[in-house]
């Protein structure tokens, strides 16, 4: 058999060539029936009128047109070794992930033109896509990518990174492949973005270049063992297996849904096929995309484990693992479940990882429909995903910090490019794709945004006006309706207690079982439904600690305003004191909707509003809450540790998350003969014996000292420390074991600026969660 391979790796390339040469078959729709009970109403047939969702796309679109295709071309053609039409942009489209951008950008146009027929990001899509296929033709083997590797600038030798995993050279850890910042998952993200060109915008030659680039790696697999391929996908490699379902099911070809299958990374989806919560301490965004190819997968190929494993995976995320509004993991990673009290920091809520959860929700409530499933796309959406967009500007948060006095960082408009701006150029262009739904004859209502719908053939037109989430009345007014009759199913929130519902003003429909009001009947133009959302304010714990709560008012998660966001924040965090419930500690503030005023335990008041809309602003999404007793008792303790959390950040100059991505790569770091683990909730670094881990970390002029974090069982390790090549000295665990993560500290020679630090493990094994380096 061993034999046989380089001949059978030369007909697949030839293949892939012919494939990628000719023209592509046309779209052959893979049955899903059975699978699928209800589809969203087509875009282009659901107008958006003014309203935050509204203004949040306008704001999107005029960023998307703002972009050169030529730049985000730039590593595309500089790796075929075609003629670069324009400098590449900065950020991490200057690094070795750069191209990911031009896959986002290219969902985000074909959704745009999807809804609103938007002439001139079609013609940008079709100007793309033309650029695609001359890089393909350049290459002549289907190849085409814009990755590069670690420190180099040379399109070129992202190829050499395929091409050595051809030959069965494959070096893999979790952000890094042969040497590549995840180049698998950039090459999801071009594949999927070709995709929807195709699928959405109908852009000329789109399926063409994406079969062809979808048997360059197809060939690499197929090559490849099965252990081979698991050791690839070791590396983050996005929603690959979706793209390649999703090309199954735009094309007929049984290959494709072969080499989805085959990219199943089991070490991650066993666990969750087999109904074990194994998620803490994993890298969040790169195990959703894996899930919701399951659930591609499961649509396209029938397999009803998958469709298991999909849904016990949102379940376990939404209930186990997420913050009031909906977004998980701290740092980019899933903690321990249930554990939300002890994660309240500046790094919460990646945005990629609730864009993905929204993508992953669509699906399983498309299998069927429950309320219950929107109610979390809705909250998520409101609290997350509108806090996530600067609407005056279109740019975008990385991390949406759940920290007492956390601020939103926002991208640049040249120089970010990070993996949630292009998540966010892709949510805000598609506010309309979720409103209405269709299923068999009933028309489902699941979120309340102002807009229009009016499918064709004579089928349903209907005016939907509201101030939603501000106010909770929602209109619907029946322009035109089908002939005979119809249900149009209406979805009652969940967190309303008392929802109405009337046709011509006429009370009827309860909430089902579903979580809907279905309301069937002969409809005609001029009929009208109301819906009344009455919005009582309610408290939520967080599951670690009953008296860490956060408040919501109707949909909405509100925020204790801190100040402005450029001012710093040096005091502690608000406690609330009162002796009822704590959703007593709040009362009405004014006319103004979803405005509350809570005392606080220290003297005076804060304000409490919306979440989403305090752009500018430092919050608290959660606060403390006491009794005049538990105050009495633990108030001084709590005002302690709160100076102590002060003074701690004041002193801290630089920080990295040992084994996290984007700090990792932020300082530089390298390491032989040691690995990433995940313990106790947290990633870190394992220095095997002899091995050493370097990372860059700046100092200011005076006293500075390293300080590394471990557990308190690993006790009596040691690292000896090199400063820019000179030793430091040794830092040391104490030889007792206890429960909890610590501190131990070394001082560092004096200098300013940038320092490379070296840590070298000597005869035993060190693991180290963090380092530090803190003033004084």
């Amino acid at each position: 058999m061993d034999l046989d391979r380089p001949n059978r790796r030369a007909f697949l390339l030839a293949s892939s060539a012919l494939a990628f040469a000719g023209a592509a078959s046309p779209a052959l729709a893979v049955a899903t029936a059975g699978r699928v009970a209800a589809e969203p109403a087509p875009a282009r047939h659901v107008a958006l009128k003014p309203s935050i969702f509204q203004q949040a796309q306008a704001a999107n679109r005029a960023y998307l047109v703002s972009l050169s295709a030529d730049r985000l071309l730039h590593n595309f053609h500089q790796g075929a070794g075609l003629p670069v039409k324009a400098p590449v942009y900065g950020g991490w489209e200057a690094m070795s992930i750069a191209g990911h951008t031009l896959g986002h950008y290219m969902t985000a146009c074909a959704l745009q033109v999807a809804g609103t027929g938007d002439p001139e990001l079609k013609d940008r899509l079709t100007y793309i896509v033309a650029e695609l296929a001359r890089v393909q033709a350049a290459h002549g083997d289907g190849y085409v990518a814009g990755t590069t590797r670690w420190g180099q600038a040379d399109s070129a030798g992202g190829k050499q990174v395929f091409e050595e995993l051809r030959r069965g050279d494959i070096r893999s850890s979790r952000f890094s492949l042969n040497d590549g910042w995840v180049p698998i998952y950039t090459w999801h993200k071009v594949h999927a973005g070709l995709l929807d060109a195709h699928r959405l915008a109908d852009t000329p030659k789109a399926l063409d270049v994406a079969v062809g680039l979808a048997g360059y790696f197809a060939t690499i697999i197929e090559g490849l063992s099965d252990e081979q391929v698991q050791q690839i996908l070791v590396a983050e490699h996005g929603g690959i297996n979706e793209a390649y379902a999703e090309t199954y099911a735009l094309t007929g070809d049984e290959r494709w849904l072969k080499v989805a299958r085959r990219l199943r990374h089991r070490a991650v989806l066993d666990p969750i096929a087999e109904g074990r919560d194994e998620l803490a301490g994993l890298h969040a965004n790169t195990q959703i995309p894996k899930v919701i190819g399951l659930a591609r997968l499961y649509e396209v190929g029938g397999d009803p484990a998958e469709a298991r494993a999909a849904r016990f995976f949102h379940q376990v995320v939404t209930q186990n693992h997420s913050y009031v509004i909906g977004g998980n993991s701290d740092r980019e990673h899933f903690g321990k479940p249930n554990e939300i009290a002890r994660h309240m920091a500046e790094t919460t809520c990646e945005a990629c990882n609730s864009y993905n959860m929204l993508k992953l929700t669509r699906r399983l409530w498309s299998w069927a429909p429950q309320g219950s499933l929107f109610d979390y796309y809705e909250r998520t959406q409101l609290n997350h995903i509108m806090a996530h967009q600067r609407p005056s500007d279109g740019m975008f948060v990385y991390f949406m910090p759940m920290a007492a006095g956390g601020r939103r960082s926002y991208s640049t408009r040249e120089d970010s490019f990070w993996c949630c701006v292009g998540s966010g150029m892709e949510s805000h262009a598609k506010h309309a794709d979720s409103i209405w739904w269709r299923g068999g004859d009933t028309l489902y209502l699941n979120l309340f945004v102002p807009s229009r719908l009016d499918l064709p053939d004579g089928d349903f037109a209907i005016d939907l006006d509201t101030r939603y989430p501000a106010e909770g009345l929602v209109r619907l007014n029946v322009e035109r309706a089908p002939a005979g009759e119809r249900e149009i199913a209406v979805r009652l929130p969940g967190w309303c207690a008392a929802p109405v519902v009337k046709v011509n003003g006429t009370p009827m429909g309860r909430r089902g079982g579903d979580g809907y009001a279905r309301l069937k009947r002969r409809w005609k133009a001029g009929d009208r439904v109301e819906l009344v959302l009455p919005m009582a304010l309610r408290a939520e714990a967080t599951p670690d600690d009953p008296n860490l709560v956060a408040f919501v008012s109707g949909p909405l998660v509100l925020a204790a305003d801190l100040g402005p966001a450029e001012r710093p924040f040096e005091r502690a965090a608000p406690a609330l004191l009162g002796d009822g419930p704590p959703a007593t500690l709040l009362r009405k503030a004014g006319p103004a909707p979803h405005a509350y005023v809570a005392d606080l335990a220290t003297g005076g008041t804060a304000t409490f509003s919306p979440f989403y809309a305090q752009y500018a602003r430092r919050t608290a999404v959660y606060a403390p809450v006491f009794t005049k007793a538990r105050w009495a008792a633990e108030g001084p303790g709590f005002l302690a540790a709160e100076q102590a959390r002060i003074e701690a950040v004041a002193r801290t100059v630089d920080t990295v998350y040992l084994g996290e991505q984007q700090p990792e790569v932020d300082h530089g770091v390298s390491a032989a003969n040691g690995e990433i683990i995940q313990l106790n909730g947290r990633s870190g670094r394992k220095l095997n014996p002899g091995g050493w881990l370097e990372m860059t970390l700046n100092r200011r002029p005076g006293r500075m000292s390293l300080q590394l974090v471990y557990w308190g069982q690993d006790a009596g390790q040691g690292v000896k420390v090199l400063v820019d090549g000179a030793p430091a000295g040794v830092i040391e665990t104490p030889a007792d074991k206890r429960d909890g993560f610590f501190a131990v500290d070394l001082p560092l020679p004096p200098g300013a600026g940038p320092a490379r630090v070296r840590l070298e493990a000597g005869e035993k094994a060190a693991v180290f969660y963090e380092a530090r380096v803190m003033a004084g």
